[in-house]
C-alpha cells in the first residue's frame, strides 16, 4: 500500500462560517509547504487523491473545493472528471491570459464550472476580459501594498464577483478585509492546512496501459471489464469515481460492465492516463491478498455460471461481491464504510456485509472452499443441486490459474 497525502485549507464567508477548501498537493504527512516542482503533477495527485482515493464526501463534506489549475490542466479534458457543482477551477498565476485562454474559460463556465483568478495583485489590462467571467478572484494580501489595497477591492467590487482575502495573517487584517467588504477569507489567522492521509494501493503502469490501449482501439466492454477484474482496488477506484463524475447518482452500480457504461467511455480514458501520470511508482510484485481476492471473484464468477447460466447480470455480480470481499483488509478499513462510498446495488452490499441472499450464500461458499472446511462445502453443496464437487473444484483450480497469469 501506498501512504497518499492531500491538505485543504479552509475558506470562511463573513459571518466566519465555513464555506469551502482549497485542496493542496502534499508529499508527506509533516510536510507544511506543497514542495511543488510540477503544477500539472501536482493538480493530477489532488484530484486522484480527493475524487478517486479519498472520497468527495471525506474530503469536502458539502462544501465546494478549489483546486489550482496551470494552463496544461485549463485545456485538458481531464477537467470534465470532476464535479462541477462543487469545484471551483482556480487559475494559477502563472497563466499568461490571452485569447485562447478568455475562450476556454467561457467554454469551462457554459459546462457550469466555477471559476477563480489566483494571486491578483493589481487590476491589470491583462486581467479585465476575465472580470465578466470568473466567480471569485483571490487577493493576496502579503504580495499588495495595504495603502493600495482599499482602491483596487473598490475598483473590482464593480464587477459580478466574489472578492477572497488570501493569507490572512492577523486580527487587524482579517478586521481590515471585513471593513473594506471582502466575501471569502483565507489563512493563517483562520486556519492552517489539514494534511489529510490515506492508503493507495499503487495499481500497475502496465495494467493502466492495456486498459488505455483497450480503450484506444475501441475494444468491447467486456475486454476491458476483463483487464480491471484482476484489480480489486483499481476497480474499487472506478466505482469511487464513477460516483464523483456523477455526484447524486440515482443508479446503483450492479456490476464492472455497469460503472463503465456509467461513467463513459472519454471520461473511462481520461481518468487511466490521470492515473498514469498521477502514479509515481513502477509495477511491483503481486500482493497475496490482491490475488487471492481476484481468485475469489473468478471463483464466484464460474460457479454462477454453473448455477445460473444464461444470467449474465447475475454472473457479473456475483465476481464483483467476490473481489470486493477483500476490501477491508486490502485498504486496512472497515468494508462498511468503504462501501457507504460505493453506491453498490442492494443485492451487492447485502452480500457484501451479512452474507445474505443467494451472492452472500455463494460467497460463503467460496470462502468455506479456500479454508478446507469440506463438511460446511457439503453442506451448502446440498442446498444447490445443480452444483456438484466435482464442478465446485474444477472451477477452484481454473479461477487459481487465472489469477496466477495476470501480469502486475
Amino acid at each position: 500500500m501506498q501512504q497518499i497525502f492531500l491538505a485543504r485549507q479552509p475558506i470562511i464567508d463573513r459571518k466566519e462560517s465555513l464555506c469551502a477548501f482549497e485542496l493542496l498537493f502534499r508529499s508527506g504527512s509533516k510536510t507544511a509547504e506543497a514542495g511543488v516542482l510540477d503544477d500539472t503533477l501536482a493538480t493530477a495527485q489532488v484530484m486522484v487523491n480527493a475524487f478517486g482515493e479519498m472520497g468527495i464526501a471525506e474530503v469536502l463534506g458539502a462544501h465546494k473545493g478549489f483546486i489550482n489549475l496551470d494552463a496544461n490542466f485549463l485545456y485538458s479534458d481531464t477537467i470534465e472528471l470532476l464535479p462541477r457543482n462543487q469545484v471551483v477551477l482556480e487559475l494559477l498565476e502563472t497563466i499568461v491570459i490571452d485569447d485562447s485562454v478568455i475562450a476556454r474559460c467561457h467554454e469551462l463556465k457554459a459546462m457550469g464550472f466555477s471559476l477563480a483568478l489566483d494571486d491578483v495583485v493589481k487590476l491589470g489590462d491583462e486581467i479585465k476580459p476575465l472580470l465578466n467571467i470568473v466567480d471569485v478572484i483571490k487577493l493576496d494580501l502579503m504580495q499588495i501594498d495595504p495603502a493600495v489595497l482599499p482602491a483596487l477591492v473598490k475598483k473590482l467590487k464593480q464587477y459580478p464577483i466574489k472578492l477572497l482575502a488570501e493569507k490572512v495573517e492577523d486580527h487587524e487584517q482579517a478586521r481590515h478585509c471585513m471593513e473594506m467588504g471582502f466575501d471569502m477569507f483565507q489563512g493563517y489567522y483562520f486556519a492552517r492546512p489539514e494534511t489529510l492521509s490515506g492508503k493507495r494501493a499503487d495499481p500497475s503502469k502496465i495494467v493502466l496501459l492495456r486498459i488505455l490501449t483497450l480503450m484506444l482501439s475501441d475494444a468491447e466492454n467486456e475486454k476491458i471489464v476483463e483487464a480491471f477484474k484482476g484489480h480489486p482496488t483499481l476497480a474499487y477506484n472506478l466505482m469511487r469515481m464513477v460516483n464523483s463524475v456523477g455526484s447524486g447518482l440515482a443508479v446503483k452500480i450492479s456490476s464492472l460492465s455497469h460503472g463503465l457504461i456509467v461513467m463513459g467511455r472519454r471520461p473511462l480514458q481520461r481518468w487511466v492516463q490521470l492515473l498514469l501520470y498521477a502514479s509515481g511508482k513502477e509495477g511491483g510484485a503481486v500482493s497475496p491478498l490482491m490475488q487471492l481476492a481476484a481468485t475469489r471473484g473468478k471463483l464466484m464468477e464460474l460457479v454462477a455460471q454453473q448455477v445460473r447460466p444464461h444470467d449474465r447480470d447475475y454472473v457479473e455480480r456475483a465476481f464483483m461481491v467476490g473481489m470486493l470481499s477483500l476490501l477491508d483488509t486490502l485498504m486496512n478499513e472497515p468494508l462498511p464504510a468503504i462501501l457507504a462510498r460505493m453506491n453498490l446495488q442492494e443485492e451487492v452490499e447485502a452480500a457484501l456485509l451479512e452474507h445474505s441472499g443467494d451472492l452472500g450464500d455463494l460467497l460463503a461458499l467460496c470462502e468455506k472452499l479456500e479454508t478446507g472446511d469440506v463438511a460446511a462445502v457439503q453442506e451448502k453443496l446440498h442446498s444447490r443441486p445443480g452444483l456438484t464437487a466435482n464442478a465446485l473444484n474444477k472451477a477452484q483450480l481454473e479461477a487459481l490459474g487465472w489469477a496466477n497469469n495476470i501480469a502486475v
